[in-house]
């Protein structure tokens, strides 16, 4: 059991120094940067998807044609486009930056927000969003039978508008992006592991994810694409993974409106994200109190965290035992 367990430790260190120390061009600010955004609890995890992707697929940026089956999507852009600039004209986008809107709890995108970026579901794996059929229908007939494209969203980034450097958890998928109304300028850009790539209209390209990347509009227009969760390609044992992985997605599920479902993992998201509130204005009111909760929950989380490492050993020595 002991010999296991630091066969565990083990596989942590050396991924987690893999992933700060080696893994692509750009590097963290410092390991304190890696801790808050680089989500080491999933290293392991992510170094074994690491060896599983196909050796054509590992790079930071890939072509938008990479698969045969999204040439349906370039193919038919305009209808695409023309259906998410209706949203943007009714408005539709200011609602996920309402807090009292159901689109506004999304514990996957919630942190875009305050820099201006916006979205609306159209499909979120397996699930189709009513709201989605109602207003961009065509979209939904043309990406309903892409095997590879497991969620796809409108995304709004407004002049001014930035996301700062971040990445993705989980190694599971490529984010595929098709211009829609863009600036077409170099003004407008996401850079992904030192790649700095614009959009355009009518143009697509997908991306690893989890490379650290960012993105800005400097220009005085919105930059709305299409952008899909696609697959990534993987071996066999890659591939029972990501099946696991898309099943759990399925908890998540955000909605755009109340007529759409929504997932358990929303909805306990959002009693979390009261708590939050919660506690900022008990922060103003107690601060030894505040201090007192912040223990507190801080230790359970990291319970939690140390549980999560520890699952797998402990199923494995009980399998064996």
């Amino acid at each position: 059991m002991v010999t296991l367990f630091a066969v565990v430790f083990v596989a942590y260190m050396v991924s987690i120094i893999y992933i700060y120390k080696f893994r692509g061009n750009e590097r963290y600010a410092s390991f304190g940067e890696y801790i808050r955004k680089g989500w080491p609890i999933f290293a392991p995890f992510n170094c074994f998807l690491y060896t599983q992707t196909r050796s054509e697929g590992r790079k930071p940026i890939l072509k938008g044609d990479f698969y045969d089956d999204l040439k349906v999507i370039r193919d038919n852009w305009e209808t695409i486009r023309d259906e998410a600039k209706a949203l943007s004209d009714d408005k539709v986008f200011e609602t996920a930056h309402d807090p009292d809107a159901a689109a506004h709890y999304d514990i996957g995108f919630r942190t875009f927000y305050k820099r201006g970026w916006s979205k609306f579901y159209i499909s979120w794996y397996g699930y189709t969003h009513d709201s989605a059929k109602r207003l961009c229908p065509k979209t939904v007939e043309i990406l309903k039978d892409l095997k590879t494209i497991n969620g796809a969203m409108f995304s709004l980034l407004p002049p001014g508008g930035e996301l700062t450097r971040h990445l993705d958890p989980f190694a599971c998928s490529y984010r595929y992006h098709l211009g829609l109304s863009t600036p077409n300028s170099d003004d407008c850009f996401i850079e992904v592991d030192q790649n700095k790539q614009s959009w355009r209209d009518g143009e697509a390209f997908m991306f690893d994810e989890t490379f650290i990347h960012f993105a800005e509009n400097n220009s005085d227009q919105d930059r709305l694409i299409l952008m899909c969760d696609v697959e990534r390609p993987m071996g066999i044992l890659g591939r029972l993974f990501n099946g696991l992985y898309k099943f759990s997605m399925r908890w998540m599920v955000v909605p755009n409106t109340e007529e759409d479902r929504q997932g358990g993992g929303n909805r306990i998201f959002i009693k979390l994200n009261n708590f939050f509130a919660y506690s900022k204005a008990l922060k103003k009111k107690n601060r030894k109190l505040y201090k007192v909760v912040k223990f507190v929950f801080n230790s359970l989380l990291v319970a939690a965290l140390i549980g999560l490492i520890y699952l797998p050993y402990y199923l494995i020595t009980t399998a064996f035992a």
